[in-house]
Protein backbone atom coordinates (compact mmCIF):
# COMPACT_ATOMS: atom_id res chain seq x y z
CA UNK A 1 0.00 0.00 0.00
CA UNK A 2 1.83 2.81 -1.43
CA UNK A 3 -0.38 5.57 0.07
CA UNK A 4 -3.85 6.98 0.43
CA UNK A 5 -4.88 10.53 -0.51
CA UNK A 6 -8.28 12.05 0.96
CA UNK A 7 -10.97 13.93 -0.21
CA UNK A 8 -14.51 14.47 0.59
CA UNK A 9 -16.66 15.25 -1.91
CA UNK A 10 -20.46 16.79 -1.20
CA UNK A 11 -22.83 15.43 -3.38
CA UNK A 12 -26.38 16.56 -4.80
CA UNK A 13 -29.14 16.18 -1.88
CA UNK A 14 -31.83 13.73 -1.67
CA UNK A 15 -33.65 13.66 -5.16
CA UNK A 16 -36.80 15.08 -5.07
CA UNK A 17 -36.43 15.51 -1.03
CA UNK A 18 -35.56 19.58 -0.97
CA UNK A 19 -38.57 21.20 -2.28
CA UNK A 20 -41.68 20.36 -0.29
CA UNK A 21 -43.93 22.66 0.19
CA UNK A 22 -47.07 23.24 2.97
CA UNK A 23 -50.15 21.97 1.43
CA UNK A 24 -52.25 23.90 4.09
CA UNK A 25 -52.47 26.89 5.97
CA UNK A 26 -51.43 26.12 9.43
CA UNK A 27 -48.05 27.24 10.52
CA UNK A 28 -44.99 24.43 9.91
CA UNK A 29 -42.74 23.00 11.96
CA UNK A 30 -39.90 24.93 13.31
CA UNK A 31 -36.37 24.33 11.55
CA UNK A 32 -34.81 22.43 13.99
CA UNK A 33 -38.06 19.63 13.75
CA UNK A 34 -37.35 18.89 10.08
CA UNK A 35 -33.45 18.83 11.13
CA UNK A 36 -34.28 15.80 13.16
CA UNK A 37 -33.18 12.42 12.05
CA UNK A 38 -31.67 14.06 8.61
CA UNK A 39 -28.34 13.45 10.66
CA UNK A 40 -28.66 9.93 10.73
CA UNK A 41 -29.68 9.51 7.41
CA UNK A 42 -26.27 11.10 6.06
CA UNK A 43 -28.58 14.72 4.93
CA UNK A 44 -27.79 17.54 5.74
CA UNK A 45 -29.65 20.54 4.86
CA UNK A 46 -28.04 23.76 2.95
CA UNK A 47 -29.13 26.82 0.99
CA UNK A 48 -29.23 24.58 -1.81
CA UNK A 49 -31.51 22.03 -0.30
CA UNK A 50 -30.45 18.16 1.10
CA UNK A 51 -27.07 17.60 0.79
CA UNK A 52 -24.52 14.58 1.69
CA UNK A 53 -20.65 13.79 1.55
CA UNK A 54 -18.56 11.35 0.91
CA UNK A 55 -15.23 11.33 2.92
CA UNK A 56 -13.39 8.84 0.99
CA UNK A 57 -9.43 7.59 1.04
CA UNK A 58 -8.29 6.14 -2.05
CA UNK A 59 -4.64 3.99 -2.92
CA UNK A 60 -1.88 5.54 -5.18
CA UNK A 61 -3.54 3.91 -7.99
CA UNK A 62 -6.80 5.29 -7.37
CA UNK A 63 -8.83 2.49 -6.06
CA UNK A 64 -10.71 3.08 -3.38
CA UNK A 65 -10.37 1.84 0.29
CA UNK A 66 -12.35 3.19 2.97
CA UNK A 67 -15.84 5.88 2.86
CA UNK A 68 -18.08 7.00 4.95
CA UNK A 69 -21.02 9.35 4.68
CA UNK A 70 -22.28 12.41 6.49
CA UNK A 71 -24.20 15.16 6.01
CA UNK A 72 -23.39 17.55 3.42
CA UNK A 73 -22.85 20.26 6.53
CA UNK A 74 -20.29 17.89 8.07
CA UNK A 75 -16.71 19.24 8.55
CA UNK A 76 -14.15 16.82 6.42
CA UNK A 77 -11.53 16.96 9.91
CA UNK A 78 -14.30 15.00 11.42
CA UNK A 79 -14.21 12.31 9.44
CA UNK A 80 -10.43 11.47 8.92
CA UNK A 81 -9.62 9.20 11.55
CA UNK A 82 -12.93 7.46 11.26
CA UNK A 83 -11.87 6.47 7.83
CA UNK A 84 -8.27 6.15 8.44
CA UNK A 85 -9.51 3.74 11.09
CA UNK A 86 -11.25 1.69 8.28
CA UNK A 87 -8.58 0.71 5.69
CA UNK A 88 -8.35 -2.71 5.42
CA UNK A 89 -5.82 -4.23 2.53
CA UNK A 90 -5.85 -8.19 2.38
CA UNK A 91 -1.86 -9.59 2.36
CA UNK A 92 -1.44 -11.96 -0.45
CA UNK A 93 -0.94 -14.68 1.55
CA UNK A 94 -1.49 -15.73 5.11
CA UNK A 95 -1.80 -13.11 7.91
CA UNK A 96 -3.73 -9.92 9.19
CA UNK A 97 -4.95 -6.72 6.72
CA UNK A 98 -2.47 -3.92 6.82
CA UNK A 99 -4.30 -1.06 8.65
CA UNK A 100 -1.40 1.47 8.36
CA UNK A 101 -0.75 3.07 5.33
CA UNK A 102 2.93 4.56 4.37
CA UNK A 103 1.66 8.04 3.74
CA UNK A 104 -1.77 10.30 3.74
CA UNK A 105 -1.71 13.03 1.05
CA UNK A 106 -4.99 15.49 1.61
CA UNK A 107 -6.04 19.00 0.86
CA UNK A 108 -6.51 21.74 3.54
CA UNK A 109 -9.61 20.53 4.78
CA UNK A 110 -7.58 18.08 7.26
CA UNK A 111 -5.08 20.14 8.07
CA UNK A 112 -5.86 19.82 12.18
CA UNK A 113 -3.86 19.30 14.86
CA UNK A 114 -5.57 17.00 16.30
CA UNK A 115 -5.51 14.44 13.11
CA UNK A 116 -2.04 15.45 12.26
CA UNK A 117 -1.26 14.16 16.17
CA UNK A 118 -3.04 11.23 15.74
CA UNK A 119 -0.84 10.07 12.37
CA UNK A 120 1.84 10.48 14.02
CA UNK A 121 1.15 8.26 17.12
CA UNK A 122 0.52 5.97 13.99
CA UNK A 123 3.85 6.66 12.59
CA UNK A 124 2.21 7.50 9.31
CA UNK A 125 3.83 10.28 6.73
CA UNK A 126 1.54 13.35 6.14
CA UNK A 127 1.76 15.14 3.62
CA UNK A 128 -0.96 18.25 3.74
CA UNK A 129 -0.96 22.21 3.08
CA UNK A 130 -1.34 24.13 6.31
CA UNK A 131 -4.06 26.93 6.43
CA UNK A 132 -3.44 30.08 6.43
CA UNK A 133 -4.87 30.51 9.90
CA UNK A 134 -2.86 28.11 10.96
CA UNK A 135 0.49 29.20 9.56
CA UNK A 136 -0.42 32.99 11.03
CA UNK A 137 -0.68 30.79 14.44
CA UNK A 138 2.58 29.39 14.11
CA UNK A 139 4.50 32.39 13.36
CA UNK A 140 3.15 34.12 16.37
CA UNK A 141 4.33 31.14 18.46
CA UNK A 142 7.45 30.60 16.94
CA UNK A 143 6.80 27.14 16.03
CA UNK A 144 8.51 25.43 13.18
CA UNK A 145 6.12 24.88 10.29
CA UNK A 146 4.77 21.41 9.09
CA UNK A 147 6.97 19.78 6.42
CA UNK A 148 5.38 19.97 3.09
CA UNK A 149 6.37 18.17 -0.08
CA UNK A 150 4.91 19.91 -2.70
CA UNK A 151 5.97 16.89 -5.49
CA UNK A 152 4.14 14.36 -3.62
CA UNK A 153 1.26 16.90 -2.76
CA UNK A 154 0.74 16.57 -6.91
CA UNK A 155 -0.41 12.57 -6.60
CA UNK A 156 -3.62 14.01 -5.03
CA UNK A 157 -5.72 14.27 -8.08
CA UNK A 158 -6.03 10.18 -7.87
CA UNK A 159 -8.53 10.76 -5.28
CA UNK A 160 -10.58 13.68 -7.54
CA UNK A 161 -9.88 10.57 -10.51
CA UNK A 162 -11.36 8.26 -8.23
CA UNK A 163 -14.39 10.12 -6.79
CA UNK A 164 -14.97 10.84 -11.11
CA UNK A 165 -15.21 7.36 -11.86
CA UNK A 166 -17.62 6.55 -8.87
CA UNK A 167 -19.68 9.73 -9.65
CA UNK A 168 -20.33 8.02 -13.56
CA UNK A 169 -22.82 6.12 -11.36
CA UNK A 170 -26.25 8.31 -11.91
CA UNK A 171 -27.44 6.89 -8.40
CA UNK A 172 -24.12 7.74 -6.49
CA UNK A 173 -24.05 11.48 -8.08
CA UNK A 174 -27.25 12.29 -7.32
CA UNK A 175 -28.35 10.07 -3.96
CA UNK A 176 -31.58 9.26 -5.04
CA UNK A 177 -31.98 6.73 -1.76
CA UNK A 178 -33.18 7.78 1.43
CA UNK A 179 -32.02 4.99 3.03
CA UNK A 180 -28.33 5.84 3.60
CA UNK A 181 -27.59 1.57 4.29
CA UNK A 182 -28.97 1.64 0.34
CA UNK A 183 -26.52 4.72 -0.68
CA UNK A 184 -22.90 2.80 1.13
CA UNK A 185 -24.34 -0.31 -0.43
CA UNK A 186 -24.48 1.44 -3.93
CA UNK A 187 -20.75 3.01 -3.42
CA UNK A 188 -19.21 -0.17 -1.55
CA UNK A 189 -20.74 -1.78 -5.29
CA UNK A 190 -19.73 0.74 -7.47
CA UNK A 191 -15.95 0.68 -5.11
CA UNK A 192 -15.53 -3.35 -6.41
CA UNK A 193 -16.08 -2.66 -9.32
CA UNK A 194 -13.70 0.09 -9.96
CA UNK A 195 -10.84 -2.07 -7.62
CA UNK A 196 -12.36 -5.12 -10.71
CA UNK A 197 -11.37 -2.65 -13.53
CA UNK A 198 -7.99 -2.08 -12.36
Amino acid sequence: MEGIVFKSRPGPGGGGLAGRARLHDRQGSSAHGRQRGLEERGLGRSRGGLTSRIHLACDGRGRPLAFTVTAGTRNDCTQAETVVDAIRVARPGPGRPRRRPERVVADKGYSARSFRAYLRRRGIKATIPERVDQLAGRVRRRERRCGFDKTVYRRRNVVERCFHRLKQWRGIDTRYDKQPSRYRAAIALASTLIWLDT
